[in-house]
């Protein structure tokens, strides 16, 4: 019996624990308990799906709209979400239906993993696992986002995203991180990321600099009229 009782608590404890590695402003168990919203989507949900999974869909949809009522934090029961999932602060985030999230994620606020239409079946992403979604980024259609995966703030991804990736930018472009592997010391340095938007201008401004000196280099070298 108190086997039974350290298990149902375990997942609650692996959830705390993971609040406290990922989140620099996590003081107390207390504090955790009663102020993260993510934390109460998640056990809300994790009760739902075991409803919806057990063939009592509605019942599960109930709760799933009581957890969106509490939390602003919107996860169909349907989706399937692994180990020491963390949502940061979370208003607006939503989750779909056939969405499958593996181990170790992190999603900030306002993301959705959405589909793309009315087609049936699987129509939301799978995540991998240690994948980072920043804030107010949109991952559509039923494409796998690999393991350990940065998407940046803002992005919109709509292709499929190789493991080891940082992907930024609208439509979604997987993009290299300069000279720095992205780690857990700085995965929330969402302004570290590359700017492929940027990046590609400032070449452009490049080329251009170097054509107007070579053609004024030209200009000069040539002979005059004799």
């Amino acid at each position: 019996m108190r086997d039974n009782g350290i298990k149902m608590f375990q997942p609650m404890r692996e959830q705390i624990d993971t609040i406290f590695r990922v989140d620099p402003a996590a003081r107390s168990v207390l504090e955790i308990f009663f102020c993260y919203p993510g934390f109460h989507a998640i056990l809300l949900h994790r009760l739902a799906h075991k409803l919806y999974r057990a063939g009592w869909p509605v019942l599960g949809r109930m709760i799933s709209q009581l957890s969106r009522f509490l939390t602003g934090i919107e996860i169909h029961p349907g989706a399937k979400i692994g180990r020491r999932f963390f949502i940061d602060h979370g208003m607006g985030v939503v989750i779909g239906e056939t969405a499958e999230i593996g181990d170790d994620v992190l999603l900030y606020q306002g993301v959705t993993l959405g589909g793309t239409g009315k087609e049936k079946g699987k129509r939301h992403p799978t995540l991998g696992n240690h994948v980072v979604v920043g804030t107010g980024a949109k991952i559509l259609g039923s494409i796998r986002i690999g393991d350990h995966v940065k998407i940046g703030a803002g992005s919109v991804v709509v292709h499929p995203v190789p493991d080891h990736s940082t992907v930024v930018g609208i439509p979604g472009k997987v993009v290299r991180v300069r000279g720095e592997e992205v780690t857990e010391d700085n995965v929330l340095e969402h302004g570290r990321l590359p700017d492929p938007e940027g990046q590609a201008l400032e070449e452009l401004t490049r080329r251009v600099e170097e054509l107007e000196a070579r053609l004024r280099a030209s200009t000069v070298s040539a002979p005059g009229p004799s």
